[in-house]
């Protein structure tokens, strides 16, 4: 067998392990199950492909994002490694036949959605594998609490109870209180949690309180030179920026879900390969999206929560080299942020009557539709019900956050084949009817696979090939799917919705008012964590964030914002400490004057005391009042 580096010299070129992974490699052979706290740009992915190389049998590969599946898999297969994907836009004989392949044919990693793993028949084929892992990736999406929280991966855990197999839980954004409640319910047999400090010592963290946010994004631009992020929290907004910046020629694309898969493959492809500067987005931008040379990311607006924001700005600097996180705000952006929680949660009849509306329109009776997708406009169906788009789109996204329905962007599916009569049927097959002949021998020339599954086509390649015109071949290829000779499924790129759970009557909605309070409750948090963090002016930004992850013993990046000011006092961060705290403890209840606090901290200069104090004042912590006391801002 060979070891963990001489898989990955094969297989990745790489001649050494970044910090952690061969450690949570060991962990993993050793048959342990594993939480891997990563940050951004860790190298999650090579903790499960290299252990899973080293033995017989497949990876079982949980993910919540079709983007994010899809790129491991073509990564995988351009290295000579079988991997499939289970997506929720494939049709159930898709399904069907991968799941034959992945039993029957050596493929060495699984990927799916934690919706298709509750299927009946995926879990049947499931203990007919020979699964040597169980990974799940952005595993916070199991806890309540975490960032993202997703219902169907809740359910994760049942599949231990029949594949005898160590879990390898992935993540780059967990508190202490995810990090439990990941393993408990995920069922570790023992508490087991590797973590990679997200200190990232060449980013600098900055937070600008700006009333002309275009102006100053425009002499960013111009100051930090290289690849970028802009990142804005409507559609609407990604357009105008990206006006903007034409206006004042420099290169830009603006990118959101709702653009066609067609365009924004292309708009990210130009990005990545640097023939377009800035990238103007919402957060549908980013995951999986690994461009080592981003010197900048910008927030325009004050993202959800901490993990959203650590997240986002964490893919600037991926390649080591200092790099910068401007988010810009102002006095707006607070009340923006609360009013975005609040349009966030309708009443609980609106979330019915929004449901009821959305059965009838797919006519999609109770008990029926689990599994199943269904192609959705929401502009029409807003038309159709006269709706206000923005709370119904906000109703379905509750929906789906609780795990009724999952909502898709246009997610483009190129044409797929697979023959469904033997060799000699198919032969016979031609004899008797030859019109087809010339087809079929073009489709078996420039496909190997299409008796064994469904393959990838290009009916304008078929015709060049085989002298028809591409209209021709997409009708003889429709005549042989009635026909029952092969299936054929047609390029796709229709947004759709698909029901996660079987439809239930609307009046019955298992939603609770308790439960709506506590989701709530639990988002206006994060947003007051967020809030903190950027009306916070005199500790470090970066131990700001890791002391959010529960990360212990920060150190002063030195390159914040909030340090570069302090990097100017003639005192050691020690000091500073020391005369901060002892200010607060001491006017926290009782204000006193610049004169009675140095008179009464004895330990520490004059000197120092009064730059700390200054420091202090001028970055917000503290403040006179009207008789000239000093109070300490909570």
């Amino acid at each position: 067998m060979l070891s963990p580096l001489q898989i990955l010299t094969k297989y990745w070129g790489f001649n050494s392990f970044r910090s952690s992974q061969e450690e949570i490699i060991n962990e993993v052979m050793a048959g342990r199950d594993t939480l891997a706290l990563l940050p951004t740009a860790g190298g999650k992915s090579i903790c499960y492909q290299v252990p899973s190389m080293m033995q017989d049998g497949i990876c079982l590969v949980v993910s919540p994002l079709i983007a994010l599946m899809k790129d491991q898999v073509s990564s995988l297969q351009s290295k000579g490694i079988k991997a499939m994907t289970l997506t929720s836009v494939m049709t159930l004989s898709e399904v069907d036949i991968a799941l034959d392949n992945c039993i029957y044919g050596s493929f060495k990693f699984l990927y799916l959605s934690p919706e298709r793993l509750q299927n009946k028949m995926v879990q049947e084929r499931l203990k007919k594998m020979r699964i040597n892992l169980i990974t799940v990736d952005e595993a916070h999406c199991i806890s309540e609490w975490g960032y993202d929280f997703r219902p169907a991966y809740l359910k994760i855990a049942e599949i231990r109870s029949f594949i005898d197999a160590p879990l390898l839980a992935l993540t780059a954004t967990a508190t202490p209180d995810v990090v439990k409640d990941i393993q408990n319910k995920l069922l570790f047999k023992k508490s087991n949690v590797w973590h990679k400090s997200f200190l990232r010592p060449k980013l600098s963290y900055v937070v600008l309180e700006q009333e002309d946010k275009d102006g100053k994004l425009l002499r960013v631009l111009q100051r930090v030179k290289g690849s970028c992020i802009v990142y804005c929290n409507t559609r609407k907004e990604t357009k105008r920026i990206y006006q903007l910046l034409q206006e004042h020629n420099i290169s830009a694309h603006f990118y959101h879900g709702g653009l066609d898969i067609i365009d924004r493959d292309t708009k990210q492809k130009q990005w990545k390969q640097n023939h377009v500067r800035v990238m103007v987005a919402t957060n549908a931008f980013g995951m999986g999206i690994d461009k080592p040379n981003v010197r900048l990311v910008v927030h325009m607006h004050l993202p959800s929560s901490p993990e959203a924001y650590f997240q986002e700005s964490g893919r600037a600097g991926r390649d080591e080299k200092m790099a910068y996180a401007i988010l810009l705000t102002n006095s707006f952006d607070i009340s923006q942020l609360k009013k975005h929680i609040e349009e966030h949660y309708p009443e609980l009849e609106e979330i019915r009557g929004v449901y009821q509306h959305l059965a009838n329109h797919l006519q999609i009776a109770i008990g029926s539709a689990q599994g199943e997708g269904f192609e959705f406009h929401l502009q029409e169906f807003c038309d159709k019900y006269k709706l206000p788009p923005l709370k119904s789109y906000n109703t379905l996204k509750l929906l789906e956050r609780e795990g009724y329905i999952r909502l898709t962007d246009s997610v483009r599916q190129p044409s797929r084949i697979h023959l469904k009569v033997k060799h000699g049927e198919l032969y016979q097959f031609q004899i008797e009817n030859p019109i087809y002949d010339r087809l079929v021998k073009t489709i078996l020339r420039s496909y190997g696979n299409v008796f064994d599954s469904f393959t990838k086509i290009q009916e304008s390649i078929l015709a060049k090939r085989s002298g028809h015109s591409t209209q021709d071949v997409k009708y003889y290829l429709q005549k042989l799917h009635n026909m029952n000779i092969l299936e054929y499924l047609p390029q796709n790129s229709t947004p759709k919705i698909f029901f996660s759970m079987a439809r239930v009557d609307a009046k019955m909605l298992p939603i609770s008012k308790e439960t709506l309070v506590k989701r709530k409750a639990i988002e206006e948090g994060k947003a007051a964590a967020i809030v903190a963090y950027v009306k916070n002016q005199y500790r470090c930004r970066s131990s700001f964030l890791l002391d959010y992850f529960g990360e212990e013993n920060q150190v002063r990046c030195g390159i914040c914002d909030v340090c570069l000011e302090r990097n100017k006092l003639d005192i050691t961060d020690s000091e500073f400490e020391k005369i901060t705290r002892a200010i607060e403890n001491l006017i926290t209840e009782n204000p006193l004057s610049t004169n009675d606090i140095i008179l009464k901290i004895i330990e520490f200069r004059e000197d120092k005391m009064i730059h700390v104090i200054q420091f202090l004042h001028d970055n917000g912590q503290l403040e006179f009042t009207e008789n000239e006391k000093l109070i300490w801002v909570r």
